[in-house]
């Protein structure tokens, strides 16, 4: 067998390993990444989660968020002895009793009040894709993209050099969407841990002391909420980019796209700050800014 036989089997080899592994992804993975980004109240509609956040005030993460309550109260009320002695400023007891009283119902009010802005934010993001649908006639969303992307730019995945340009970009998009699948997946789980702490984050605004807690809260769960709109959007501007020439550019315009979509996250920090969704970055961006 001679060297250019070699060659050709080995190359066959490779293109048959990638055309497997682009069309598995392309079968089962653009799906997961729609569910994983554009959530709303639904992903609250699991049995298991509702018992750890609390059906009522004595269960769950609720029952350990009122008995926390109670300890306030002994703070406050150890706190306002003790300002007699020091003559340390405090707060006014009426204050602290109306304010212990509103952010005690919102805090057991969390499960509803979470419903409300995760169908807000959802309707919005809603809203956007169904504008592209009515314009476009297309359903705006990464299934609908990949499907496009693949005719648009003549990608076949059953037949794919990896070793052409256009091997070389179907791999740069299908690797870029499984960084978006890996970010969006954090960003789901995330979500659902940021609503866990919802109570205590009401709780918090009890107390001055405690206040940030609910203000760096509020900033993360807002800025992973708000990626959802700006995927919308950016997904709304990919549809309607015309790609009928089938040139190069086409081609690079959709790479940057899908580099925008991972950089959403970025971008949305920058604009409003909260919590990163890059598997890189630090745990650090938890951490309220003593700045602020």
């Amino acid at each position: 067998m001679d060297q250019n036989t070699i060659t050709q089997i080995i190359i066959s080899t490779i293109n048959t390993i990638f055309e497997t592994l682009f069309s598995s992804i392309d079968n089962n993975l653009y799906s997961v990444l729609d569910n994983v980004t554009f959530i709303s109240s639904n992903i609250l509609n699991d049995k298991n989660f509702e018992n750890i956040f609390g059906t009522q005030a004595s269960n769950g993460i609720l029952l350990i968020s009122n008995s926390i309550l109670i300890g306030f109260i002994l703070y406050y009320a150890c706190k306002y002895l003790l300002s007699y002695l020091t003559y340390t400023p405090t707060d006014n007891p009426s204050a602290f009793i109306f304010k212990l009283i509103i952010f005690g119902i919102c805090m057991n009010c969390s499960f509803f009040i979470i419903q409300i802005i995760l169908d807000l934010n959802s309707n919005i993001s809603l809203a956007i894709r169904n504008l592209g649908e009515n314009l476009f006639g297309k359903n705006i969303c990464f299934s609908t993209l990949i499907t496009d992307i693949n005719s648009n730019i003549a990608i076949n995945t059953s037949s794919i050099n990896i070793f052409s340009i256009d091997g070389f970009i179907k791999s740069i998009l299908t690797f870029s969407l499984l960084n978006l699948v890996l970010s969006y997946s954090f960003r789901y789980v995330m979500v659902k841990l940021f609503i866990l702490i919802t109570p205590f984050a009401f709780l918090s605004l009890s107390l001055k002391n405690t206040s940030w807690f609910f203000k760096s809260w509020f900033r993360n769960l807002f800025s992973l909420l708000f990626i959802q709109i700006i995927v919308s959007i950016i997904l709304l501007l990919l549809f309607s980019l015309d790609f009928s020439t089938n040139n190069i550019l086409s081609k690079f315009i959709y790479i940057g796209g899908m580099y925008t979509l991972i950089k959403a996250n970025s971008f949305v920090r920058e604009f409003i700050g909260g919590v990163s969704t890059s598997i890189s970055q630090s745990v650090q961006n938890f951490l309220p800014n003593k700045n602020n």
